[in-house]
């Protein structure tokens, strides 16, 4: 099948590489060329100077809770376990959140991907079970090599869409293979109980190379050596943090205490229910609490969850790997400052594996040269074209994603 689809040469463009950049870029499922001239049989597109990005990587989220919007029962808690109690009742006695959680799984999931996919984000670090429905359709590619355990309070609660537990830490630990990653919620809060998880876990033996703490709001500089001496990293959620806590991880300051830390130190949205809209929201809210520069926020969504998620792939272009892009206007100089100024109306186009799934109606004879036919959504106000299959699929969901039109 893939025979038959044209390659698309972009050119006149701004193509963002890990040590550079380039002016034009061959695509068909995989990067086939950079800087070189089209082919014969090309589709050549003139971008007028839009970058292109390695799709994002979002580190953290969990994907079947986006469609419930945020929740909380008090202005600020000290720790997640009480939130999760504090909402107990509510999750059985609240119309609106029963409604939401008789959904079905694959169309909860669905808008998860859905969320991710519009703003960018071709690859997510789903942190629950890796259930079936995330198939070949589904809008983003979901990380399949990893081993969870939500944290060590939730051990034997349930946590999973489907009732399945937290899970013993140290026992999916050691389960998991020391080449995939390993994520569990750590330091997630401001108590004294969330400061002293740092130390439990290392005390189980749980803290090595491929351990990815999420959250890390309790963790001091103290803790911070210890993370760097055994290798492991964080996955920082700023939204979520302030929405819960009015406080977020140290990461200014993590970052300065060496230049080893920027390889240590993503970012993720985290759910609905208690952080931003998007990636794309979560970088300005990274950058409004706290003094991060563009390019290193860049590489918060790029390289550096790439490497701590164990996916080499991802989060670059190069030559032989997968044709996950973004086109970006470029509304600034810097790629990292274009990035950290748009919303998801902004984004001209998303392939995955060179396959495109939504754009501006101007990529029409992009998608036709991958075979792929459209359908017009609207998107926050802006008209959109989305890959057939990928619309009507968001106009049969039981679930409406917010300012998403189908027509």
């Amino acid at each position: 099948m893939l025979s038959w689809r044209r390659p698309i040469s972009f050119v006149n463009a701004r193509v963002v590489l890990p040590d550079g950049g380039a002016s034009s870029i061959r695509v068909g499922a995989r990067v086939l060329d950079i800087d070189a001239k089209p082919a014969t049989n090309d589709l050549v597109v003139d971008l007028g100077g839009s970058f292109v990005l390695p799709g994002l990587v979002n580190a953290h989220d969990h994907l079947e809770l986006n469609h419930y919007g945020r929740l909380k029962r008090r202005d600020r808690y000290d720790n997640a376990s009480e939130w999760i109690e504090d909402l107990r009742p509510a999750l059985q006695g609240d119309p609106a959140i029963r409604e939401n959680t008789a959904h079905p799984l694959g169309a909860r999931l669905f808008i998860g991907g859905l969320k991710n996919l519009l703003a960018g984000t071709t690859t997510v670090a789903h942190h629950n079970p890796f259930y079936r429905e995330f198939g070949r359709r589904f809008p983003v590619r979901v990380v399949k090599r990893y081993g969870w355990a939500h944290s060590l309070s939730l051990e034997r609660q349930a946590v999973g869409a489907h009732g399945e537990p937290g899970g013993d830490v140290r026992g999916r630990y050691a389960g998991t293979p020391a080449s995939a990653p390993f994520m569990v919620h750590v330091g997630e809060g401001i108590d004294r109980a969330a400061a002293e998880e740092l130390l439990a876990l290392e005390a189980l033996g749980c803290l090595g190379r491929n351990t990815v703490l999420v959250h890390g709001v309790a963790l001091g500089p103290a803790d911070w050596e210890r993370v760097m001496a055994r290798g492991a990293g964080l996955v920082w959620c700023p939204a979520s943090n302030a929405f819960l806590f009015r406080r977020t991880a140290q990461v200014r300051q993590f970052l300065d205490a060496s230049e080893a830390s920027s390889a240590h130190i993503c970012l993720g949205s985290d759910s609905r229910v208690t952080g931003a809209r998007d990636l794309l929201d979560e970088l300005r809210a990274a950058a409004a609490v706290m003094p991060i520069t563009p390019r290193e926020l860049f590489r918060m969504v790029t390289t550096t969850p790439a490497r701590m998620l164990r996916l080499p792939d991802a989060g670059r272009i190069a030559i032989g790997g997968p044709a996950d892009l973004v086109v970006l206007p470029s509304t600034k100089t810097d790629p990292a400052d274009a990035l950290l100024a748009a919303s998801r109306r902004d984004l001209s186009l998303v392939l995955i594996d060179g396959h495109p799934l939504v754009g501006s109606p101007a990529f029409e004879a992009v998608f036709g040269a991958r075979r792929a036919t459209t359908r017009p959504i609207g998107l926050d106000g802006a008209e959109r074209v989305a890959e057939s299959t990928l619309a009507r699929t968001i106009a049969k969901c039981p679930i409406k994603e917010p300012g998403v039109e189908t027509f």
